[in-house]
C-alpha cells in the first residue's frame, strides 16, 4: 500500500467511524477534516489516534454543539462538564482528576466496547495499515545532531539586524524566503554584508 493512498483511506475510515458515533448521538456535528487527526497525538488526551481517542474528540464536538466550555488552561484541563458528556458517550474515568489534564484520560466502558466493536476493529486495521505504509526502516540512516536535538537542521544561524539596532539569529535561507519585520521600527531584518557570505 502506498503512502499516497493511505491517508485518504484512513481519513475515510475515520469519517465512517465518526458517522457510527453520530448514529447513537445525532447532535454530534460532522467531522470537518478527518485527515487532521492523522499523525497528530494529543498530550491532553493522553494517547495516540484510536477509536477511544475519536470518541474523546466526539465529546468535545458535542460540548461545542451544546455551547458548553468543557476545558480550560488552553484546552489542557478537561473539567466535570467534559466528564458528564464523556459518560453519555460510554467513556469511563478515574475517580480523581489529573492535576494538569483533569478528566482527559477516559477509557471505553464495557458496554461501549461491545457497541462499537466492529467500528473499532475496522479503524484499528486502517491505523495499522497506515502505520506500516508510512514507517520506513531508519535503523541504517543517520541524520546528524540536528535530528538528535530537535533542531530543524536548516543550517547555520547568523545575526540579522534592523534599522533600530535590534538583531535576531536566523538561517540565511529562511530570511531569503520572506522578510522578517522588526516589531520596534517596522523595517525588515537584514544580514550585514560579509556575514551572509561567511555563513555560505
Amino acid at each position: 500500500m502506498s503512502t499516497t493512498q493511505t491517508p485518504p483511506v484512513l481519513a475515510a475510515e475515520l469519517a465512517q467511524a465518526w458517522a457510527d458515533i453520530q448514529r447513537y448521538h445525532p447532535e454530534l456535528p460532522d467531522l470537518a477534516a478527518p485527515e487532521s487527526l492523522i499523525g497528530e497525538s494529543s498530550s491532553a488526551c493522553g494517547h495516540e489516534l484510536s477509536f477511544e481517542r475519536l470518541l474523546h474528540e466526539a465529546v468535545h464536538g458535542i460540548a461545542a454543539a451544546r455551547g458548553i466550555r468543557d476545558t480550560s488552561r488552553a484546552g489542557r484541563y478537561h473539567n466535570r462538564r467534559f466528564l458528564a458528556i464523556a459518560e453519555e458517550l460510554g467513556l469511563d474515568h478515574p475517580e480523581e482528576p489529573h492535576p494538569s489534564s483533569g478528566f482527559s484520560l477516559v477509557t471505553l466502558t464495557p458496554e461501549a466496547k461491545r457497541r462499537y466493536r466492529p467500528t473499532s476493529e475496522r479503524l484499528q486495521r486502517a491505523l495499522k495499515a497506515h502505520s506500516v505504509a508510512t514507517t520506513s526502516d531508519t535503523s541504517r540512516t543517520f541524520r546528524g545532531p540536528a535530528a538528535r536535538h530537535g533542531s530543524s537542521g536548516g543550517g547555520v544561524r547568523v545575526k540579522a539586524v534592523c534599522d533600530c539596532g535590534r538583531n535576531v539569529r536566523v538561517v540565511p535561507s529562511v530570511l531569503a524566503q520572506a522578510p522578517i519585520v522588526c516589531g520596534g521600527c517596522g523595517k525588515p531584518f537584514r544580514i550585514p554584508e560579509g556575514v551572509g557570505a561567511a555563513a555560505s
